[in-house]
């Protein structure tokens, strides 16, 4: 299996510094992150590691679910993730993600709805990037 790789160049300290993260393996973009902008309501266009992990996190379970509803054999999927990643106070000091919640949307032909639900709580524990964050507490939310 690939490894993918993402890098960041970091000019200055923390409150006054600026950094660039770089998509090294798909090269598809860079970034703007600091810490001002990380730790505000408005991103001001820069993004920030929970971002960055939102976006995994989003993807991942997505691909998770779809697989776990083909093998069910659900078709004309359409799903809609969104996963909200929380910043917060580290009671040890410093910053930790606090949370992760995950919110799925969506449908499936010749899947019942208790069904999807039980497939996406399924999702959510066998996803990579689940796994990934297991110390992190992760919601799970059917809309």
């Amino acid at each position: 299996m690939p490894t993918r790789t993402a890098r960041t160049h970091w000019d200055g300290g923390l409150q006054d510094g600026v950094g660039t993260v770089t998509l090294v393996s798909s090269g598809i973009a860079s970034y703007e992150i600091s810490f001002p902008k990380r730790a505000a309501d408005d991103a001001g266009g820069a993004t920030s590691p929970e971002e960055l992990i939102a976006a995994a996190h989003a993807g991942c379970f997505a691909m998770q679910f779809s697989a776990l509803l083909d093998a069910a054999g659900g078709s004309n999927q359409s799903l809609d993730v969104t996963a909200d990643v929380t910043l917060g106070p580290d009671p040890a000091g410093g910053f930790r993600i606090s949370g992760i919640k995950l919110t799925v949307a969506g449908s499936a032909d010749g899947v019942s709805a208790g069904e999807f639900g039980e497939l996406a709580a399924q999702a959510k524990s066998q996803c990579p990037v689940s796994k990934a964050l297991a110390g992190t507490d992760i919601s799970l939310k059917i809309a």
